[in-house]
């Protein structure tokens, strides 16, 4: 990624950035030192490569659709809606989410770097909670019908995720 700065005289604190094709033009401040730009700077980028990496994820949302149709076959016998499931590049936290009002699941972007099962673990979970929304213990009942269901909460944990970062993952 092509970075292009422009130091204004005008500009007092705020720094802006852009991303046109593939270059990232950068507004700041003329007075601004170099090691504060730069640690900003990494932050723009980091964001808009998360962007762009979820707009690649998203572009063929046909085939997460598949998948959780599958599993909502395999585990709910397909009687449950959904709306849309498609990865978040908000979700740093979590691993999930599902609003079970409007039936639309937004699971991390992170997922596309982890095993299928663990993926498919997370989406069961999402669709559990069109069911029950909360974590329950009737739940979590529906959850563990995932045969991979603690292996995959263990491999989270390894990985250094907490274990309770999926009770936070409902929105009401």
């Amino acid at each position: 990624m092509e970075i292009k700065i422009n130091f204004s005289p005008r500009r007092i604190k705020t720094i802006n950035a852009r991303m046109i094709g593939d270059i990232m033009y950068v507004n700041a401040p003329a007075g601004m030192p170099q090691e504060q730009l730069q640690k900003i700077i990494d932050r723009f980028k980091k964001r808009f490569e998360k962007r762009k990496l979820v707009q690649e994820l998203n572009k063929t949302p046909e085939i997460l659709k598949e998948e959780t149709n599958r599993l909502n076959n395999q585990y709910f016998s397909g009687r449950l809606e959904i709306s849309s499931i498609e990865y978040s590049p908000n979700q740093d936290r979590i691993f999930g989410s599902c609003n079970h009002r409007t039936k639309t699941i937004r699971i991390s972007y992170r997922l596309k770097k982890m095993p299928d099962w663990v993926r498919n673990y997370v989406i069961v979970h999402e669709l559990a909670h069109l069911v029950e929304p909360n974590h329950s213990e009737s739940f979590w009942n529906i959850v563990n019908r995932y045969p991979l269901s603690e292996r995959a909460r263990g491999y989270l944990i390894a990985k250094g995720f907490e274990s309770n970062e999926s009770e936070k993952d409902v929105e009401n």
